[in-house]
């Protein structure tokens, strides 16, 4: 409990929960109401109407007499007097408002005013005479207020003189309860808007029945109590509250824990947005934070709109003294040295200009994450000054600055490139050592990425150099040089995904088309769909270029999909024109693995209507796969789906015999560097004809792709190959060129 009290959010709680305690947050919670339900208005409900008796000084029995006489011909719903009632001028006036009153018979309810809106002595409410208006319904109208008089709730009933009677919005509102304690106004209703009559216009026979009509009428005296403080305005007339609370009653709920405690739901709610965030990954921490705000800033207010009355206050100061040391400890970590390790960080190397004539280096250990996993938190700190000491005895420099993931940077004196390449690689000799920390020893490696480009500022150099050792570490590579044309190409790398959209939107990329002949019948029986990039300013860029930054992205799956709903479309147009036809598509070794790759191939080829046998699913280097037994687990299923398998760039990489031991293919491409040497290197025949054999003898087609020449041909139909593809049969190309040679072929076919 201690260590919670101690920490950042549990110290954020307790402030909060203290502004409870000492109700210091009504303030902000006030505020947050007032500008609140100046957002959010609406128009009063067009149901009630007010008579305001505010054109005349006075008024006598008589005169009320007859304009309740006036209103009951208009035909209301039903009558709230909310007026002073004159008597003892003279029995015969007296009589006469008594029999306007009782002719209206239960259809009127007399209102009860204290000398303030906040009147809850039963001596201060002016009650109406009952020898005037008999056994007419009294109802009272009274409020709860805040610190600064605003009308926050009132009761449903309120004791006087030891009888219980209704409040007035319970009464315009007809709910009545015996159980709640308490409900609140919907201070979105604009005061100014509910719809007002003066009396003269009664009397003088100037307002049509149908405007009163059926309605409820409220006779009023404006100036009869005190003007209410009404949240979104400044002050109304009294009045106002009673219908604002008529429409609070008509809301699906009425729920509120008073105004000390009502703050803990949504505090409890964004404390647990916050305690999630500050434990999630840093990309979700934005979003749970956002969350806390909104729940804060946004959520409260519509609540209210529904009758729970739940105030935000608690959770803005939590916000506040949470925020406020968030960013007092992180601009202490900025400015300051490493918590753990007393090293300065990759900022404070970032901050000041290099000397003229200096190279940057960042080293980045390898595995570093787990030996800090494998240490006591105590020894964090030596970890890193133990490696910091080594570069340093090693680089001649005396400052080493450390960041978060293992990485330590530098600059020193530069060197020709091969000299600082040599040093380097001394450098990392001294890595070979094991590490001693504590009672561990852990066996070190560390990667270099060098920036050597003075022209740019020093914090750009320093994430150069960063990037370049964290390539050099996922490559395997000892050292990677950051080069300044490289920097001029990051804007266009990291833009890729959203250029590749508009690439498929405006057709620069398409889809070309290379043919694969059956060599045994002499015809085109097939073809590999190819995805091309024809940029209007870069001109043609190379699949490799982009597909590989697709991947690296993860934006590879879109681009697979749209090439296999292209070429089924060619598929089935030339499946229509005659002899079977194959398409081949490449699958990238990035999509080999997922989930939801068997769904989303069965789900294209059901929706387009295609038979799966006539696709052939082109599979090539998986070394970088985090499954493998999920990329043979998918494989699997496809083929049983009916989609044909095959072994792309057989011999190179890991597309070997391994691969016919783990996959269930139907064909192998034996790679191109092997096919274009048969010709002149007896091995690679030797090489070229064992793998055609063995792959019949396991039941499998062969394809030989990078066929330039005639002589290459003759040599593969010599050693009994199936297919061929290359430059000499046919280059990758648009869909209708593909049609056109298809036809011609066909038709040469049936005419010989």
């Amino acid at each position: 409990m201690r260590r919670f009290v101690r920490s950042t959010l549990g110290f954020s709680v307790l402030v909060a929960l203290l502004t409870v305690v000492l109700s210091a947050g009504e303030p902000l919670a006030h505020v947050y109401w007032n500008v609140g339900y100046k957002i959010f208005q609406r128009n009063a409900p067009a149901g009630i109407v007010l008579i305001t008796l505010n054109d005349r000084p006075r008024w006598t029995a008589a005169e009320l007499a007859e304009l309740l006489n006036r209103l009951r011909r208009q035909m209301p719903r039903r009558v709230y007097f909310d007026a002073a009632i004159p008597t003892g001028e003279n029995a015969r006036d007296d009589a006469a408002l008594t029999k306007a009153i009782r002719s209206f018979g239960d259809d009127i309810t007399f209102v009860a005013r204290g000398e303030k809106v906040d009147t809850f002595n039963s001596i201060s409410f002016a009650m109406p005479p009952r020898r005037i208006i008999g056994s007419a319904r009294v109802a009272v109208s009274t409020w709860q207020t805040n610190f600064l008089d605003f009308a926050v709730a009132a009761p449903y009933q309120v004791l006087v003189g030891g009888r219980s009677y209704p409040t007035l919005s319970t009464e315009l509102a007809g709910v009545h309860s015996a159980f709640e304690r308490s409900y609140f106004p919907d201070f979105a209703v604009d005061p100014a808007t509910i719809p007002r009559f003066a009396s003269q216009r009664l009397i003088d026979y100037d307002m049509p029945t149908s405007i009163l009509a059926g309605r409820t009428v409220i006779v009023t005296a404006p100036d009869r109590v005190a003007a209410a403080r009404y949240f979104g305005h400044a002050t109304v007339p009294a009045v106002a509250l009673d219908v604002a609370g008529a429409e609070g009653l008509a809301r699906p709920f009425s729920l509120s824990l008073g105004q000390t405690f009502g703050s803990l739901p949504i505090l409890a709610l964004v404390v647990v947005l916050v305690a999630a965030g500050a434990r999630t990954h840093r990309r979700r921490k934005a979003a749970f934070y956002a969350l806390a705000v909104l729940a804060t800033f946004v959520l409260p207010m519509p609540l209210r709109l529904q009758g729970i009355v739940f105030a935000p206050d608690c959770a803005l100061i939590f916000l506040a003294v949470y925020g406020s040391l968030r960013l007092w400890q992180k601009r202490t970590r900025r400015i300051q040295l490493t918590s753990a390790s007393g090293l300065p960080n990759l900022l404070a190397l970032a901050a000041d200009p290099l000397p003229v004539g200096s190279d940057l280096v960042v080293g980045v250990i390898a595995r570093y994450e787990e030996m800090l996993a494998t240490l006591p938190r105590d020894l964090h700190g030596e970890c890193a000054r133990q490696i910091a000491r080594r570069i340093s005895a090693g680089s001649g420099t005396a400052t080493i600055y450390h960041g978060e993931g293992g990485q330590f940077g530098w600059s020193e004196e530069a060197r020709p490139l091969e000299m600082q390449l040599d040093h380097l690689e001394g450098l990392r000799a001294l890595f070979a050592a094991p590490l001693t920390i504590g009672s561990h020893t852990f066996d070190t490696n560390i990667h270099f990425g060098l920036d050597r480009n003075e022209g740019f500022d020093t914090l750009t150099r320093v994430n150069s150099a960063l990037a370049s050792a964290n390539e050099a570490l996922s490559n395997g590579r000892a050292i990677e040089l950051f080069e300044a044309n490289r920097l001029a190409e990051a804007p266009w790398e990291l833009s890729l995904h959203a250029r590749i959209e508009e690439g498929l939107r405006n057709g620069d990329i398409w889809l070309a088309y290379q043919p694969q002949w059956n060599i045994a019948e002499n015809r085109i029986c097939g073809a590999e769909a190819l995805i091309r990039w024809n940029h209007p300013t870069r001109g043609p860029i190379t699949p490799d270029a982009f597909i590989l930054q697709a991947e690296r992205a993860g934006r590879i799956d879109a681009l697979t999909y749209w090439v296999l709903d292209l070429a089924i479309t060619a598929a089935l147009a030339l499946n229509a024109r005659g002899p079977r036809f194959q398409m081949s598509v490449n699958l990238s070794a990035q999509m080999v693995d997922k989930p939801d790759l068997v769904s989303n191939f069965a789900n294209i080829v059901n929706r387009r209507g295609i038979d799966p046998a006539l696709l052939t699913v082109e599979v090539t280097e998986t070394s970088s796969l985090r499954n493998r037994p999920a990329a043979c687990q998918n494989l699997t299923k496809l083929r049983e789906l009916g989609f044909r398998l095959s072994i792309d760039d057989f011999g190179t990489g890991e597309a070997s015999l391994a691969y016919l031991a783990d996959l269930p293919s139907d064909e192998l491409k034996i790679d191109r560097r092997f096919v274009s040497r048969i010709t002149s290197s007896p091995r690679d025949a030797t090489i070229v004809a064992n793998t055609i054999a063995l792959a019949h003898a396991l039941g499998q087609l062969v394809v030989a792709e990078g066929i330039e020449n005639p002589e290459t041909l003759a040599m593969l139909r010599e050693m009994g190959c199936d297919l061929a593809q290359g430059y000499h049969l046919g280059r990758p190309q648009a869909f209708d060129l593909l049609e056109q040679e298809y036809d011609a072929n066909l038709n040469m076919i049936r005419s010989a």
